[in-house]
C-alpha cells in the first residue's frame, strides 16, 4: 500500500514538472514573438511624438539624438530638430517617477529658447479619468470644446461677450504650450505655481510638472552640444 502511494505522488511531482516545462517554454515563445513587435510600436509612438512636439524640419533627429544619465541610472534622450542645418526645435523624452502610480514619461518638444512648443504624453498608469488628462490638460483650451454656463450662454445670445474672456483665462493657466520655464512657475498653482493642476488629480499633475521641468533643465545644461558639436 506504502509502495503504491509512493508511486502516485511520484507520477504527480512528475506531471505537475512536464506542466510547469511546458508553460515556461510556451511563455517564453510567446515573449519572443511579442517582443519585437512591442518594441516596433514603441519607436512609431516615439517617432510620432517627435513629429508632434517640435516645428517643421528636414533633418533626421535620431541621426544627432544623444543622451543624459541622470542621478537614479533613467536616460533623457534629446531629439534636435533642424531645418536646412538651423535648429527648430529639440524634441526631448523625459520622466518622473512622482506620477500617482510612479512612472510617466513625456516628450516635450523646447524652442531654440527654451520656449515649450508641444508635448505628448508616450507612458503612465494614471488613473483613469483623472490622471489620463494629462494628454490634454495642459493643452491651449479648444474654443469649439469650451461648456459655457447658462448665464454666459444667454449673454451670448444678447451679444454679452464677459465669458469669452473667463474662458480664454483659464485656457491659459492650464496650458504650458507656449510658455517658458525660465519666465513661468512650472508647479501647480496650489503650491504657488503657476499652472493649474488637472481636477481631482493633483498628484499627476505634479508628476508631470516635475518630468517638463527636469527636461527643461537637462536641455538648457546641455543646448551646447546642439548649437556646437551637432552643426
Amino acid at each position: 500500500m506504502a509502495g503504491k502511494k509512493e508511486s502516485t505522488f511520484i507520477n504527480m511531482v512528475l506531471v505537475l514538472f512536464i506542466i510547469t516545462l511546458v508553460a515556461s517554454a510556451a511563455l517564453g515563445g510567446l515573449y519572443e514573438l511579442t517582443k519585437e513587435p512591442i518594441a516596433t510600436a514603441k519607436l512609431a509612438k516615439k517617432l510620432k511624438a517627435i513629429k508632434e512636439v517640435v516645428p517643421t524640419f528636414n533633418n533626421n533627429p535620431s541621426d544627432d539624438m544623444y543622451e543624459v544619465e541622470m542621478s537614479g541610472g533613467d536616460k533623457l534622450e534629446f531629439y534636435p530638430a533642424k531645418m536646412d542645418s538651423t535648429l527648430v526645435g529639440t524634441a526631448v523624452k523625459t520622466f518622473t517617477t512622482q506620477g500617482f502610480s510612479g512612472y510617466v514619461w513625456v516628450m516635450v518638444g523646447f524652442l531654440p529658447d527654451g520656449t515649450i512648443n508641444n508635448y505628448s504624453v508616450l507612458e503612465h498608469k494614471e488613473t483613469p479619468g483623472l490622471g489620463t488628462k494629462m494628454a490634454d490638460w495642459f493643452k491651449p483650451v479648444d474654443p469649439t470644446k469650451v461648456r459655457l454656463s447658462m448665464v454666459e450662454k444667454l449673454g451670448k445670445l444678447v451679444g454679452i461677450k464677459s465669458g469669452d474672456s473667463k474662458g480664454s483665462a483659464k485656457g491659459d493657466s492650464k496650458s504650458i504650450i507656449g510658455k517658458n520655464p525660465s519666465t513661468t512657475n512650472f508647479t501647480v498653482s496650489k503650491d504657488g505655481g503657476d499652472i493649474d493642476a488637472i481636477t481631482a488629480a493633483t498628484i499627476s499633475s505634479r508628476g508631470f510638472l516635475d518630468a517638463i521641468q527636469t527636461g527643461y533643465n537637462e536641455y538648457m545644461k546641455n543646448k551646447t552640444k546642439e548649437d556646437t558639436s551637432h552643426e
